[in-house]
């Protein structure tokens, strides 16, 4: 019974944020249309994107609860007595319930403090809090369902009693000290995850906590800070170009992808390792999600490389490795991200993220030739052969000329030329006659991924404005001046930063985190701006390899079943040949 109601429910659920999806697709590219052809526009046409967006948000974040996309820290679990991982998973659902309660309260108390009506809408402003009051709702409603589906009624028994004191002791209890919250909302998160709760919970929950604890932040306060930082229209672009890498594996694009680059250099040294390299370089243009295509290449890949000879851990690691391309050769969710936080123009990121994408691929290709010793995996391909395959691949590439050329030369924003590449990627699947199913399914897996990183985003946004108030910004400029103020020593010391930070933070909530503090500091040393946004980027989706975090490694283990220890093994050649490339961005930035 119990299961049949969870499956009806994310059923339903996931039927509704592939509608939004879809309205939000169809709302974007009717105000395109409508500019360019009549050269006028939907009025609020903006605002209800983001509206739209914040319901998406709401909504498709709870269905992220379990899986890749709750970004668990969960190798700590690995070394705990088999008797404590039960309590250290019932705290972890402790966090979540926290975090559920203070979405679906404190949103609630929002929408009967906010008063007026959107003047671009008509509508009444609590109408944007009550979604995400549904939202926390629909959290805790999925998170009973599940675990009395895994038989551990006694574990959610305890965890709601402990979530829910928690929360009650917020309200009654003052606990201030010396500490400023921020180091306190540092600490708590920290527990969270060595607990194995999904990130955004852990920041979420960390943050209605540290109320107890002197914090400026109310709860009406801190939802309002985090829906504010969900509510950007650049943002849209997210679940966008999500669809795009969803449609083009349902529509076999991908597949021609993978075909084209099989041609050119699967028959060289280690020809299958730079066949996954090309295609992860290819991919990069219609993906923009390195979570997005080391998925897709660990269920591609995996199988053919081991069956070549590769052992299962270097295939893995291979996959994890080129699969940190795709957040930074364009389009990138990362550049976007960081684009929303500081201001930086993200044409000009996108730019000098396809130079920083060349460099990491050449130093990876090397890596891969030299680790590999396996010779090429098949005959030279002819040049038919290649024209062919090229031919084939065709159709897809025209997505990088969407994107790229959309936004460097101002025809399009960021979001409206992401919103043009998902209809053309659309509009592939239906010319592959790709079955109705197929395309429902990848709007709604694109929504549910832009739910779990809009929900991270919002949980960012308490944490960035304690750090603010706490002045953590300065803290952090006067230790990147203790080694020096030239732009060498500057530009060291917060690559140091970075690569500390990216150990215990997640990529997207580092950016936004940390790129607000860094890059003024990095311009007032007088490095340009955007090419330290690059190296920024570059920095922490390394991170994406390292433990204990590494989330690519987590995810093309969750799919191969290679343990992840092995793969933090065997990426270490890998790893090293993306440090040396970040090496050569930074002397390239300072001496040209």
């Amino acid at each position: 019974m119990t299961a049949r109601l969870l499956a009806g429910l994310e059923r339903g659920l996931g039927a509704v944020v592939a509608l939004i999806l879809c309205a939000l697709l169809v709302l974007v590219l009717t105000n395109v249309g409508l500019r360019y052809v009549f050269h006028t526009g939907f009025i609020g046409a903006e605002e209800a994107g983001i509206w739209l967006h914040l319901a998406l948000i709401s909504l498709a974040a709870p269905l992220a609860l379990n899986g890749p996309l709750s970004m668990r820290f969960d190798i700590g679990l690995k070394f705990l007595p088999r008797s404590l991982r039960g309590v250290a998973l019932m705290l972890a659902d402790a966090f979540s319930v926290i975090a559920g309660l203070t979405l679906l309260l404190g949103a609630w108390k929002v929408t009967g403090l906010v008063g007026g009506t959107s003047p671009a809408l008509g509508l009444p402003e609590w109408l944007r809090f009550s979604v995400v009051a549904v939202g926390g709702g629909l959290l805790l409603a999925i998170l009973a369902l599940s675990r009395l589906k895994e038989n551990r009624a006694v574990g959610l028994l305890l965890s709601l009693l402990a979530g829910t004191g928690a929360y009650i002791a917020i309200l009654l209890a003052d606990f201030s000290a010396s500490w400023p919250p921020s180091a306190i909302l540092g600490l708590l998160a920290g527990l969270g995850l060595l607990v194995s709760a999904p990130l955004a919970h852990a920041f979420l929950a960390s943050a209605a906590l540290v109320g107890a604890f002197g914090s400026s932040l109310p709860e009406p306060a801190l939802v309002s800070t985090a829906v504010n930082g969900m509510s950007k229209f650049l943002l849209l672009a997210i679940p966008f170009f999500l669809l795009v890498g969803s449609l083009l594996t349902a529509s076999g694009a991908a597949t021609r992808l993978v075909g084209f680059a099989a041609a050119m250099v699967g028959h060289r040294r280690a020809g299958l390792g730079q066949t996954v390299l090309l295609t992860s370089v290819i991919f990069s243009g219609a993906s923009g999600s390195s979570v997005a295509n080391a998925a897709f290449g660990a269920a591609t890949f995996q199988p053919q490389l081991v069956k070549n000879g590769y052992p299962p851990a270097q295939a893995g690691a291979i996959i994890a490795a080129t699969s940190v391309l795709d957040n930074v050769i364009p389009p990138s969710i990362a550049f976007l991200l960081l684009a929303a936080a500081t201001n930086l123009s993200v044409g000009a990121l996108l730019t000098g993220g396809f130079f920083a994408g060349a460099l990491m691929a050449a130093c990876l290709a090397i890596a891969i030739h030299l680790s590999i010793r396996t010779t090429g995996e098949g005959r030279p391909a002819t040049g038919g052969q290649r024209l062919r395959a090229a031919a084939a691949a065709l159709p897809a590439f025209g997505l990088g000329a969407i994107v790229v050329v959309g936004i460097r030369f101002g025809v399009a924003t960021p979001t409206e030329a992401a919103a043009l590449a998902a209809l053309y990627a659309l509009g592939l699947a239906v010319f592959a006659r790709c079955s109705g199913g197929s395309v429902v399914a990848a709007f709604r897996q694109s929504a549910v991924e832009a739910g779990a990183i809009g929900l991270l985003i919002g949980s960012a946004g308490p944490f960035a404005f304690l750090l603010a108030v706490d002045d953590v910004g300065g803290l952090i400029a006067s230790l990147v001046h203790t080694l020096g103020s030239s732009p060498w020593l500057v530009l060291l010391s917060c690559n140091l930063v970075l690569l500390v930070a990216g150990l215990f933070l997640d990529i997207g909530a580092a950016i936004l985190l940390i790129g607000p503090i860094l890059v003024p500091v990095a311009v007032a040393a007088g490095i340009d701006p955007v090419h330290f946004g690059v190296i920024l980027v570059v920095n922490l989706m390394i991170h994406g390899l390292t433990p204990p975090l590494g989330m690519l490694i987590y995810v093309v283990s969750g799919v191969t079943r290679v343990p992840a220890a092995d793969l933090f093994r065997a990426v270490l050649p890998y790893l090293a040949a993306l440090l040396a490339a970040l090496f050569i961005l930074c002397v390239l930035i300072l001496i040209v």
